[in-house]
C-alpha cells in the first residue's frame, strides 16, 4: 500500500480551501489534515500536525505567506512549503524563495499538476511552475537590473519613515517631481506598484538595513 501524503492548506478563503481540499482528496494517496485561515494560524496547525507539505497562500492579512513559511521552515520539522497563489511577480517568487519554500506553484494548476506537485515536494524536489521559473532563472542571472540606485535606496529609505514625496524632495534637495521619477523606477526594479510593497520588498531583500 502506497504511503499517504498529508497536506495542511492555508488560505484565507474558505472556498478556496474547500475546492483545494475537493480536488487533492479524489487522490488516492493525497490526504488533508488540516486547514488554516491566516499565517499565524498556520504555524501553529502545522506545529501540531507536522504534515508532510504545506500549500501556502502568499497574501494573507497579519502574518502573511512568507512570513509564515519562514517561521514553519526555521522550526525544523518535516514540513515541505509549496506556495500556491495567484501572483507571480518577480518580488513575490524571490521572496517566497528566499524564505525557505520548496515551490510556487499558480492556482490555475490542474488537480493533475497540483497532485504531482505535491508528490514532488515530498520527495524533496523543487516545484516550480513553468511561467515562475523562468521569471526566477531570469533574474538570478541578471541580477544587475534589478539593483537600486543609491539615491532610489536613499529616497525609499525616507519613504519607510513615512514621509510624504515633498517632504522627501524638501529633505534630498530635489524637486517632487525627481522624488517621484525615483519611486517609479523603484517600483519597476523590484516589480511591485505602490510605496507599502516597495519597502516591504526592499527590507525583506535587505536594501534597507
Amino acid at each position: 500500500m502506497t504511503d499517504v501524503i498529508t497536506i495542511v492548506l492555508v488560505d484565507d478563503h474558505p472556498v478556496v480551501r474547500e475546492g483545494l481540499r475537493g480536488m487533492l482528496e479524489a487522490e488516492p494517496d493525497l490526504s488533508v489534515v488540516g486547514e488554516a485561515g491566516s499565517g499565524a494560524e498556520a504555524v501553529a496547525v502545522v506545529a501540531l500536525l507536522r504534515p508532510a507539505v504545506v500549500l501556502m497562500d502568499l497574501r494573507m492579512p497579519g502574518l502573511d505567506g512568507v512570513g509564515a513559511t519562514e517561521r514553519i521552515v526555521a522550526a525544523g520539522g518535516p514540513s515541505r512549503v509549496v506556495v500556491l497563489t495567484t501572483y507571480e511577480t518577480d518580488s513575490d517568487i524571490l521572496r517566497a524563495v528566499e524564505a525557505g519554500a520548496s515551490g510556487y506553484l499558480l492556482k490555475d494548476a490542474s488537480r493533475a499538476e497540483l497532485a504531482g506537485a505535491v508528490r514532488a515536494a515530498n520527495r524533496g524536489e523543487t516545484v516550480l511552475a513553468p511561467s515562475v521559473a523562468g521569471r526566477l532563472v531570469r533574474q538570478v542571472r541578471q541580477p544587475a537590473k534589478q539593483a537600486l540606485s543609491g539615491r532610489e535606496i536613499q529616497v525609499l529609505g525616507l519613504v519607510a519613515k513615512g514621509l510624504t514625496n515633498a517632504e522627501i524632495g524638501a529633505s534630498l534637495h530635489i524637486s517632487e517631481a525627481t522624488v517621484k521619477t525615483h519611486l517609479l523606477r523603484t517600483f519597476t526594479k523590484l516589480d511591485v506598484s505602490d510605496r507599502t510593497a516597495a519597502v516591504t520588498t526592499a527590507m525583506a531583500r535587505g536594501l534597507l538595513g
